[in-house]
């Protein structure tokens, strides 16, 4: 090779350029080419992967640079590599259903914990139920009979301001009758026939005169008719209650003398006496206590 003919810039011991690059370029196309159908043949579609290809590219001898002056070819555009289409998926298998685990003694025992504590809990709730309710009855049953002892109490408070207002009108009725009564004795006192040391307030006097009492025992003693003899000297004390004209009109014994006999002798005595004398002032006393022994009698 002449020195001469190498451009100057360049390295004497670099290999020649190659005049073109249409036989490597169409080489390698048709490995490219190739491949493909190598791997398109070569697909197993039935049960396993594909088994894969390698291929070694072998680039062209180099071989001398062409003059500068020469133009370069154009260069193909490479082609697009195309991929084959991918197998399709096996059909899914299908899936077994799980083995049923054995039971667990101890997931039993705590399920078997669990529901003993719920019914507990819900026994619990309602026994604090019950008792709210207890209390609430209770409750409302002490409100019942405070507001009965308050209606108690208003009507025992009513009652009595009624027996107070009914006191307080008696109280004042008598009040008013004693004044009448004094002022009647007052506007009357220049006509009293009572004496000088007379201490009464009426009129004139109303009691019994002195001699009165032995008068009307002498008048009964006759009818007192004894057949059996009485020992000692029992009393026996008579309520006699006499009409204005002295008519007998009712008798009682106030104190016995101790012997049924001369009791009852006593009281049929009265009853035939009937009528009593008047005192020594035309008038005869509308009650009187008579008492009455065998000595008088004697």
């Amino acid at each position: 090779m002449n020195a001469t003919t190498l451009p100057r810039d360049r390295d004497p011991l670099l290999p020649r350029r190659p005049k073109g690059m249409g036989k490597g370029l169409a080489l390698a196309i048709l490995a490219h080419l190739l491949l493909l159908l190598a791997i398109a043949f070569g697909v197993n579609w039935r049960a396993h992967e594909p088994a894969g290809i390698e291929a070694e590219l072998w680039s062209a001898v180099p071989q001398a640079a062409a003059p500068r002056a020469a133009a370069p070819e154009p260069q193909p555009q490479p082609t697009p590599q195309v991929k084959p289409p991918a197998p399709p998926p096996p059909p899914p298998k299908a899936e077994e259903p799980p083995p049923t685990p054995a039971p667990d003694p101890q997931i039993a025992i705590e399920k078997a914990k669990r529901e003993e504590q719920k019914k507990l809990e819900a026994k619990r709730q309602q026994e604090e139920q019950e008792q709210a309710k207890r209390e609430k009855a209770k409750l409302e049953e002490q409100k019942r009979e405070e507001a009965k002892r308050e209606d108690a109490k208003r009507e025992q408070a009513a009652k009595e301001e009624q027996e107070r207002k009914k006191q307080a009108a008696a109280d004042a009725a008598k009040a008013a009758a004693a004044r009448e009564a004094y002022l009647k004795r007052i506007q009357g006192m220049a006509g009293a026939t009572g004496g000088e040391t007379s201490t009464g307030t009426a009129m004139q006097s109303s009691g019994p005169s002195a001699s009165y009492a032995g008068r009307i025992i002498a008048r009964i003693l006759p009818n007192i008719i004894m057949t059996d003899a009485i020992d000692g000297d029992p009393k026996a004390t008579i309520e006699v209650k006499v009409a204005p004209d002295g008519k007998i009109i009712g008798r009682r014994l106030l104190r016995s003398s101790g012997v049924s006999a001369w009791d009852d002798a006593v009281l049929r005595a009265i009853d035939r006496t009937d009528m009593l004398p008047r005192d020594v002032d035309g008038r005869v006393p509308p009650v009187m206590e008579l008492t009455f022994n065998p000595k008088q009698v004697r």
